[in-house]
This record gives structure tokens, C-alpha cells and sequence, in this order.
């Protein structure tokens, strides 16, 4: 980006003021590197720090690890992009939304600098005038990476050893023998082994500085509920956060049925699920694409939140468990002590001696034919209190709740500054508001419902249980004699033909649709705020309200289905309505039947 010859704004200012740059003299890129930029700025920042990105994964590791710099005017950050990344999509979008001040890499490594941060290790990095620290943009260092072909080697031994992990190797930290960072940031003391054996020049200064992600989830934990309700989990349900890493290894890429088989298999009215998926499937495949791919689940409720943004972790302390795979946010949860299945597991990917190994040891892996809820049930009820798992979890940090102090420490020293007297401390995650939700249709799915009914007359009680239907398979344990309730409107004719409860978008007499509908038995209307009003094609016509916190029309027709179906007429008097498994019951009131 170019700067005008003259800035807006000079009041006063005559037009020689600001001298034109000779022909062929490049121009920075944005004010801050101008030699005139003390004219044009309003704060008067003493020091200036250089944010490496190198995609948008790296990028939004790269803002939690300068958050220690917060506050500070005497601290002035740039940032620029290393170009080196085969996944820079969404780089420049991200630098716009977060009006983040950005130069180009050229005039990045023509220029001086007091400190240099980067969350990844590829680039030029050896070409930046700063003091580098250098720290991982995960949980810690957990993957094998190699150079591209033809890439070249920083280390001439590189190749007559075994690597460690991405990070750690002397491949990735020195260049024609010489050391590129000043400062390794490690998360856990058990890294600097590790760091020893891959590059043993970088030990001394390496810098156990604990993990900055993991403190903020730590620092959240108070407010779980408040991140339940963002996502729109009921009071007794469950959220279930499927977690994907990129390549052909991760959940999406080697078992991408997991996420149909949540939605399919763990009851709707119970169960929230909520993807995140690493930004570099986000812009290796694009978003439309990753979209258009997860429609029919996103379309059952299925929540995907955008990939810049922090709503990841927000759902990690909301969860009741996770299916996962060898990425981060996988370590991560069980860290946390989320209860976790594996849905894949890349071992070829992951280092030899890394807590992610360890886990992917710990962990079960899903299971193809056996229903996915009591695969979760049975995670839940082991997995709280395992002695292992806790002991894998702790790997993530040795410094719980002191890298944002550590970090700044380090960053000070580095600058030769003095810290600011405030401390510095782990923030809480934004509430993700407003929900990141896709856009919906107005039919809701055609759901498979089983709905069992227990006792008679004033005392009955209903279990409903609701499966989209477009998502079922070969498990079907889940679905004992359901009946199919679709929405006036279904565009799928094989839900159409099938139907058993139509749920008519407004009141009105049911005569045209059980026309149209003619395999169906009951037609259900909203009545009300929380009302429901049924006609069954026999001439029986009940209306039903809920009495406390309603549930949907769709779960009353499903009820009204039951109690009909039953051969119990429906009669008057309330029902006990069991919708979400572990919760006490809600009661509609049958207040009317008519022959």
C-alpha cells in the first residue's frame, strides 16, 4: 500500500511540505516506517516490534502470545507476512478485520526492529534485524514437518539424523550452521530433551515460558455456563465439540462420517455439536467448499465456527466431551479434562515422545458399529479422574497460569525496557455473541422420532427422542420403531411419501394437507406461543400446551403422536415430557379432545 505525497489531514500544511521520493525509491508501506513519521503519529512509541505471520493459524497464535505487550505506548507492533505458507488465504482479510498495522516482508527485513515474535518457523526468518523469539502456534511441539522438496536443508546434518519435532529440529532453527531465534519458547520442561536432541545449539536459550492458549481456557473455566448458553445448550444437555486438524490424516480427511454419524445418532433435543475445523482446511479448500460440504450436517443443527476467530476455545470450556483427532485442540480439551474419543489419529504425523502420542495411546478411538452416544456416555462416565489422562494434560504447560508474566519478562529483557508496573495475567475468551450460526432454512429437517410412553391415563410419561433423518446409516440401534415427523413444505419427497406427523408452518384447517400428505396420520399446527393443536385423519382433534419452559411443536406432535398411537385416546390432564435424557421432565397439558 503506498501512502499519498500528502497525508489527509496536513491543516496548513503547503504542498512542498512533504517531499515527492525519487523515482525508483521504494515507499514504505504504511506511516510508521516513514522518516518523517513522528510528524503524522500521535503516540510516541520508543520501541517497535515485529508480529511474524505466516498464515492465519500462526496469526491467531501470534496475537495471544503479544497480549503481554497490552497497554504499553512505549511499544509500537507491526506485522508482515513471511509469504512462505502454502495456506496465506484469509491473511489479508484477517490483518483488515483486526485493523492490524501491516508492512511487506521486503521492508520487514531492511528494517531494524527491538523484538521480532513468531509462532511458526518457516521464512526467511534468519533475514530479520531483531532479537526472534520463537514459539510454537499449538500445544506445544507435537508434529514431524519436513521442507518441501527442493527446499534445502538449514542444517547440513539434518538429514543423517532422526528429526524431532516441528519446531525443535535443527532444521528448523539455524541457517548455514547459525542459530536463527534468541529465544526458544518451550511450554513444559519436558520440550528442552527434546530440543536437545534435535538441536542442541538452541538449549541455552531456550525459555519455559508455559502456554498463553491453555491459561486463557484455565482463566475461563468460571464462566462455563455463560459459553453453554452462547451456544444455545438447554440446561441438561450436553455440547459436543468435534475437533478436525488439516491433511489427509485428520478427522475430516480420513473419517469425515464422524460428523454425520454426531448428528445422526446423538438426540437433537439433547445434544448441541459444534465443528472446529483448522483454518488451513478453512483456506486450503475454501469456506464455501467446507460449507458446501458440511451442509446436510449444518442444515441438522450442526454449529461451524469461522476460523480466525476464538469461539474454539469458548466451546472447548463448554464442552461435556470431544471426538478428535492428532491436532492441538484435541491435547487441549483433555488438559482440560473433557472426556474425548479419537475419530482419527495421524500417527505417521505425530512425534516420536510428544504428549500427542501419549494420548493417542489413552484415548479410545471411535468405534464404526456401535451407536456414537453410548460411545460418548461410556467417555464420559471413565475418563474423569484417569490418572493417565491427567498426567498427559499437565504436559501441556510446567508454568499453569504464568506465560502471559513469563512472556512479557522475556520480551522486556529482549528489548532492554523496563516492564510496566500492572501484571500481566490470562483473560477469560470472549463470549462468541452473537452465535455463530450458518444461514437455515425455513422447513426445519424431517426428524426420525421414538417416542416411548410409560404408564396410563393421569400418570403418563413420554420419552421423545429426535434424529435428523437425512443423516441416518448403517447404526440403527438408536432408532427403535421411530415414527418420521417433516415441516409443511419438505422439499425431499422420499420424507414426503413417508410421513407419519406433518407440522403445518400456521393454523388452518388440516384438510390440505392431508391431502397433500397422504400417507400421514397426524397433522400438527402451532397454537399459541406454546401451544400445539393435532388433527388426526380419523377426526380426533386434541390441543396441548406446555406448561413451563415449552419445547418445540414439533417434539408436542411427536408427543401427541405417541399418546394417540397408543390407543389411550389422548385424554385430559397433563403428560410428563422427557425430551433431554438426565433432566426433569416438562408437562404438557392435553386440554382438549374432540371425536
Amino acid at each position: 500500500m503506498e501512502h499519498p505525497t500528502r497525508p489527509p489531514g496536513g491543516d496548513g500544511e503547503s504542498e512542498d511540505a512533504v517531499p515527492v521520493p525519487d523515482a525508483g525509491t521504494p515507499r514504505p508501506s504504511h506511516l510508521l516506517l516513514r522518516d518523517d513519521a513522528a510528524r503524522w503519529t500521535t503516540a510516541a512509541p520508543t520501541h517497535t516490534v515485529l508480529g511474524v505471520v505466516h498464515n492465519v493459524t500462526s496469526a491467531t497464535r501470534l496475537l495471544d502470545l503479544l497480549a503481554p505487550l497490552e497497554g504499553d505506548s512505549r511499544v509500537q507492533v507491526v506485522f508482515a507476512c513471511t509469504g512462505s505458507s502454502a495456506f496465506e488465504g484469509g491473511i489479508r482479510e484477517f490483518a483488515a478485520a483486526r485493523q492490524l498495522p501491516c508492512i511487506s516482508w521486503e521492508e520487514a527485513k531492511r528494517h531494524k526492529f527491538d523484538l521480532a515474535v513468531s509462532s511458526s518457523r518457516g521464512g526467511e526468518l534468519q533475514e530479520i534485524n531483531a532479537p526472534l523469539v520463537g514459539a510454537p502456534h499449538g500445544a506445544g511441539y507435537n508434529k514431524y514437518l519436513r521442507r518441501e522438496p527442493g527446499a534445502g536443508s538449514r542444517e547440513p546434518e539434518a538429514g543423517s539424523r532422526k528429526p524431532e519435532a516441528f519446531g525443535l529440529d535443527a532444521e528448523w532453527l539455524t541457517h548455514d550452521g547459525r542459530l536463527i531465534p534468541s529465544a526458544v519458547v518451550l511450554s513444559h520442561d519436558e520440550q528442552r530433551e527434546r530440543l536437545r536432541r534435535g538441536c542442541p545449539e538452541a538449549v541455552p536459550v531456550s525459555v519455559v515460558a508455559g502456554d498463553p492458549c491453555m491459561d486463557r481456557l484455565r482463566a475461563s473455566l468460571p464462566f462455563r455456563e455463560e459459553y453453554r448458553a452462547a451456544f444455545g445448550v438447554r440446561p441438561g444437555g450436553r455440547l459436543v465439540v468435534i475437533t478436525s486438524t488439516w491433511g489427509r490424516h485428520s478427522l475430516l480427511g480420513a473419517n469425515m462420517d464422524v460428523v454425520r454419524r454426531a448428528l445422526a445418532e446423538l438426540p437433537a433435543d439433547g445434544y448441541r455439536v459444534v465443528a472446529a475445523v483448522h483454518p488451513n482446511v478453512w483456506f486450503g479448500h475454501g469456506g464455501w467448499q467446507l460449507r458446501s460440504w458440511l451442509a446436510p450436517h449444518i442444515r441438522a443443527g450442526l454449529v461451524v465456527p469461522a476460523p480466525e476467530t476464538d469461539a474454539w476455545q469458548a466451546a472447548l470450556v463448554a464442552a461435556d466431551a470431544f471426538v478428535g483427532d492428532h491436532g492441538s485442540l484435541t491435547l487441549y480439551g483433555a488438559a482440560l479434562g473433557v472426556p474425548g474419543l479419537l475419530g482419527a489419529f495421524g500417527e505417521e504425523a505425530v512425534a516420536a515422545g510428544s504428549p500427542m502420542e501419549r494420548l493417542g495411546s489413552a484415548l479410545p478411538r471411535v468405534r464404526a458399529h456401535e451407536p456414537l452416544e453410548e460411545q460418548v456416555l461410556r467417555a464420559t462416565a471413565a475418563q474423569p479422574g484417569d490418572a493417565r489422562l491427567a498426567e498427559i494434560g499437565r504436559l501441556v504447560t510446567s508454568r499453569p497460569m504464568r506465560a502471559a508474566a513469563l512472556l512479557r519478562r522475556l520480551y522486556y529483557a529482549r528489548m532492554e525496557l523496563d516492564e510496566p508496573e500492572e501484571p500481566a495475567v490470562a483473560r477469560p475468551v470472549a463470549l462468541p455473541l452473537p452465535l455463530p450460526v450458518e444461514r437455515y432454512e425455513p422447513a426445519a429437517p424431517a426428524m426420525f422420532v421414538t417416542a416411548a410412553v410409560a404408564g396410563a391415563g393421569h400418570s403418563r410419561r413420554v420419552s421423545v427422542r429426535r434424529y435428523p433423518a437425512a443423516l441416518q446409516g448403517s447404526v440403527t440401534g438408536h432408532l427403535p420403531d421411530p415414527h418420521l415427523v417433516v415441516s409443511e413444505g419438505e422439499p425431499d419427497p422420499r420424507w414426503c411419501h413417508a410421513a407419519d406427523v406433518v407440522v403445518a408452518r400456521r393454523p388452518g384447517p388440516p384438510e390440505r394437507l392431508f391431502r397433500a400428505y397422504p400417507g400421514c396420520w397426524v397433522v400438527a399446527a402451532p397454537d399459541g406461543e406454546a401451544g400445539c393443536v393435532a388433527y388426526v385423519r380419523d377426526g380426533w382433534r386434541v390441543t396441548a400446551r406446555w406448561e413451563d419452559a415449552g419445547l418445540s411443536v414439533e417434539v408436542a406432535a411427536s408427543v401427541l403422536f405417541a399418546v394417540l398411537a397408543g390407543g389411550d385416546g389422548g385424554g385430559d390432564g397433563a403428560v410428563e415430557v422427557d425430551a433431554v435424557e438426565g433432566t426433569d421432565p416438562v408437562r404438557l397439558r392435553l386440554t382438549e379432545v374432540c371425536p
